[in-house]
Parts: C-alpha cells; sequence; structure tokens
C-alpha cells in the first residue's frame, strides 16, 4: 500500500468531512469515481472536490447510506448539478422521494447484496441504527477494501463479519461516555437515543470493534463522525491506539477526520 501522492492509477480515498454536521467521503479508482453519503450543500460539496482537484461532473454514482439529513442534505444539489447514479435500498430511496422534487437517478440494491459501479466492487449490508433501513457499505477494488462503519449503535456479528474483511475503515467513534452524561445541551431521551442499540459508537465500542476484527490485512482506520460537544479527537485517538496496543495489531495507522475540511487524499496501490 502507498500513499505516494504522485500515485496516478490506484484507489484513491479521501474523507471531504465527518462529523453530526455533516459526512460525505470519495473514492476513486481508475474506472469509478464515487461519494458515500453527500451530507453538506452542493455548493460545499463541489469547493471540497476542487480543493482535491475532482469535478462534481465526474462523479458516476452517490452510495446513501440511510437518510438522516447529515448524510443527504446535499443529495437535490448533487443530483442536479452531476451526473451521477443515486445507489439506495427502496425504503431509504421512497423515504428521501417524499421529501424531494423529481430528478433523482435512482438505482435501487436490496441490502445485502453486492453489486458493482465501473471496476469497483461495492458489497451492502445491515446496521442497526435509527433510520429507515440503514447500510453499511465495504467498496472493494484489487487487494484493496475499505469499510464504511459509521452511525451504528453496535457492532452486530455481521458488522464484525464484514470488518474483518477490510484493509481500511472509516469508523464511528462519535462520543465520550463521560462527555455524553455530563453534557448539558442535550435532553436524557436524546442521551438514551444515541447511547442505545440503534444509536452511535462510543470511543470504547469503536476500540473494542478494532481489538476484535484487527489483522495484519487492516491496515488504515479513519475514525469519523466524533460528536463536536461529546467527543476530542485526542481521547478517540488514545482509546484507540491502546485498544491497538493490546491487540498487538500496532501496524495500523490511525487517521483523524474532520468536519470542517477534508482529510489528505490516501493512495492505495
Amino acid at each position: 500500500m502507498s500513499f505516494q501522492e504522485d500515485a496516478e492509477k490506484g484507489l484513491k480515498f479521501c474523507v471531504l468531512a465527518s462529523g453530526s454536521s455533516g459526512n460525505c467521503t470519495y473514492v476513486s479508482t481508475p474506472g469509478a469515481h464515487l461519494l458515500v453519503d453527500v451530507g453538506l450543500s452542493g455548493r460545499e460539496i463541489e469547493r471540497r472536490l476542487a480543493s482535491i482537484g475532482v469535478r462534481l461532473d465526474e462523479i458516476d454514482a452517490v452510495l446513501i447510506t440511510h437518510e438522516h439529513s447529515d448524510h443527504v442534505c446535499g443529495l437535490a444539489a448533487v443530483a442536479k448539478r452531476g451526473r451521477a447514479e443515486i445507489f439506495a435500498n427502496a425504503f431509504t430511496a421512497e423515504t428521501l422521494a417524499a421529501k424531494l422534487e423529481g430528478g433523482i437517478r435512482w438505482k435501487y440494491f436490496q441490502t445485502g447484496r453486492s453489486f458493482t459501479v465501473g471496476d469497483v466492487a461495492v458489497n451492502s449490508f445491515h446496521i442497526p441504527h435509527d433510520a429507515c433501513e440503514p447500510t453499511g457499505y465495504t467498496i472493494s477494488w484489487g487487494k484493496h477494501r475499505i469499510g464504511f462503519f459509521t452511525d451504528l449503535g453496535y457492532a452486530t456479528q455481521l458488522v464484525l463479519e464484514q470488518a474483518k474483511t477490510c484493509t481500511a475503515l472509516l469508523l464511528e467513534a462519535n462520543h465520550d461516555l463521560k462527555m455524553l452524561q455530563a453534557d448539558k445541551k442535550r435532553p436524557w431521551p436524546v442521551k438514551q437515543r444515541i447511547l442505545s442499540r440503534h444509536g452511535h459508537l462510543s470511543n470504547e465500542a469503536a476500540a473494542d470493534l478494532v481489538a476484535e476484527i484487527a489483522s495484519p490485512s487492516l491496515t488504515h482506520i479513519y475514525l469519523g463522525h466524533l460528536s463536536s460537544d461529546c467527543n476530542h479527537p485526542e481521547l478517540a485517538l488514545t482509546v484507540m491506539k491502546e485498544a491497538l496496543a493490546k491487540a498487538n495489531a500496532l501496524h495500523i495507522t490511525l487517521h483523524e477526520t474532520f468536519s470542517e475540511k477534508p482529510t489528505p487524499v490516501a493512495f492505495f496501490r
């Protein structure tokens, strides 16, 4: 795996935004350009793509994980300004179609099935979250497989099995338990939702997941969807580093993601 920034061929990966205010990730190969979720305004997605040298009209497909606004608020603009097909399961698409005007180029799939976009293989799977039919993905090209594991209340056996096959993960580390419990902005019902089996992974839960599935083939973890109020990147990184050390998995490189800017572009060759 190489992260040379002058690489022209290979799988490129960039988290354009991750957090409660918006989520969007860019993945490309020689034969496909994809976005996973579009939880920023259309203009902001275009701006962040441009910052890494990509035009919106180059995007072939958008993969939707679920219908919450921090994952889809730019969908109408992206569909209108670009040419991408929008992939979603039927329940998610129907929920979104009721809120959006026409013009969405839907490509339906059944969660649990695989499909292709250009030279990329996409596998979909169920995740536990308080949405209509939330979906996780793995995106495979050559020997590399990137897994998208955000917005899930706990790691099911299915989630663990999917994660075991990945060389890189975008993994939710949403909150620190003590910070969430002490938070004064959120009423108790909201805290209960976040802590439930259909809520969000804590730092500790994310670390437990990694400790269980860590293997020599897993080499990069991007910590995503951090709460701006109830977490700090340093806390999430520290908890994950401790878990990697206990699992004898210090070969894994940890990466921070950001709500306000893209991550550096990674090149997997």
